[in-house]
């Protein structure tokens, strides 16, 4: 495993566990699902699922503006020198899985 996967593993877990202290939505599930440092490790695509999906909008708002608050904490926690620059993204892979399975049951009936 090279360095960026650690250091995206790292993130994906560290981030999930800081969301529940900074981030909540009354009625929405979020989940950080991926991590994606670039190899510089100047900016981490980090994407997120939302549940219900009707949250997305207002959920990637609220991540946007708590990426500070987020980065300081994480710079304390694992001591990082740098923490790379967060960009929220929407992971659609559940939904996608979701639309997926209905359209193989429907051919299945």
């Amino acid at each position: 495993m090279s360095r960026v996967d650690q250091i995206n593993n790292l993130l994906r877990e560290e981030i999930a566990l800081n969301l529940n202290r900074h981030l909540i939505i009354d009625g929405c599930l979020i989940t950080v699902t991926d991590v994606q440092c670039t190899s510089d490790l100047n900016e981490a695509k980090i994407y997120v699922s939302v549940l219900p999906e009707k949250f997305a909008g207002t959920a990637l708002k609220k991540l946007r503006s708590i990426s500070g608050s987020l980065a300081h904490d994480l710079r304390h926690r694992i001591k990082f020198h740098h923490v790379p620059t967060f960009v929220w993204l929407f992971d659609e892979r559940p939904s996608n899985a979701t639309e997926i399975d209905n359209v193989l049951n429907d051919l299945r009936s």
